[in-house]
């Protein structure tokens, strides 16, 4: 698939993508503890999102990733919303990526990824990290399928399929994202080699392989430990541009809704995972705009 951002990842030139959005907003003084998380905030203060995404821009990011990881018509419907203002809200996540690219006080071309996280977000209960829902790929397209159409139809740069625990929920969204007209990258979430459901990554990585909408694939909101084989696998396995960005390095406690253990994020091991083939690089939860000014620092001087 042909687009603007397909061809700046094929220019060989690392792209920088931003951090978490949870925790610059947190950071910030909102309180994101309940099932929207961070999506709440489209409905309540949408310029606050917008703010976050000039601090990582102007921290050096090229690629903004929406609010809308936890976007989707069911939460919103607990929260009063019905599918019309749901929609609404899923766009307007899309556009303040795009006021906050315009706002940003740099000289570069800027890029927006929506965000589609897994079905497990909509649970919040933790079982992103885990997988298997007990639902069939079918019922897990019909799931992801209406809010792709609602991201796709706000014109994105490419959609982020993102934290995807297993090869049941890629393969549901590898056949929800075909025909909609923006290129897509896939990125798991994994311990050691294995997506977090247990498949092999070598498995999880060949299902993407031929599928012409997704224009990169890797790993993100895993530990940093985890990185460099997961890019060499997903090159070898796909040929395609890989995506990286995992998280601090600390462990999400579903229960107690909150981070354990202490960051292990060194923005000097970009350098690693760019070497092994990696041309999307960033951090996830816990990395904020600091760490990715040297992530970006990094990666210009390597």
């Amino acid at each position: 698939m042909t687009s603007d951002f397909a061809d700046a990842l094929a220019s060989g030139r690392p792209l920088v993508l931003d951090g978490g959005m949870s925790n610059q907003l947190e950071s910030a003084g909102h309180d994101l503890s309940d099932d929207l998380w961070s999506a709440r905030l489209l409905a309540e203060d949408p310029e606050a999102v917008t703010e976050a995404h000039v601090a990582y821009f102007e921290a050096g990011a090229d690629v903004a990733t929406t609010a809308s990881y936890q976007a989707t018509f069911e939460g919103f419907a607990r929260r009063g919303a019905d599918r019309g203002r749901a929609a609404e809200l899923m766009a307007l996540s899309v556009e303040s990526a795009r006021e906050a690219a315009r706002r940003a006080r740099v000289d570069r071309r800027l890029w927006v990824a929506a965000s589609a996280g897994p079905y497990g977000a909509m649970l919040a209960d933790g079982s992103e990290y885990r997988g298997r829902y007990g639902l069939g790929i079918a019922e897990l397209e019909r799931f992801h399928r209406p809010r792709l159409e609602v991201l796709a139809a706000a014109r994105p740069d490419v959609l982020a399929l993102e934290t995807v625990p297993d090869t049941d929920e890629a393969a549901a969204l590898l056949r929800a994202v075909r025909g909609l007209g923006v290129p897509a990258w896939l990125s798991y979430t994994v311990a050691g080699d294995r997506a977090r459901a247990g498949q092999p990554l070598e498995e999880a990585f060949t299902l993407a392989a031929d599928a012409e909408e997704v224009i990169a694939v890797g790993v993100n909101c895993c530990h940093p430990d985890d990185v460099p084989g997961a890019v060499e696998t997903a090159a070898r396995v796909t040929g395609k541009t890989v995506v990286v960005y995992p998280n601090c390095g600390e462990a999400w406690n579903a229960e107690a809704r909150s981070w354990e253990g202490r960051s292990s994020f060194d923005a000097g091991r970009v350098r690693q995972w760019r070497a092994a083939g990696a041309r999307l690089i960033g951090g996830c939860c816990r990395v904020g705009p600091e760490t990715i000014r040297s992530v970006a620092t990094t990666l210009a001087s390597a």
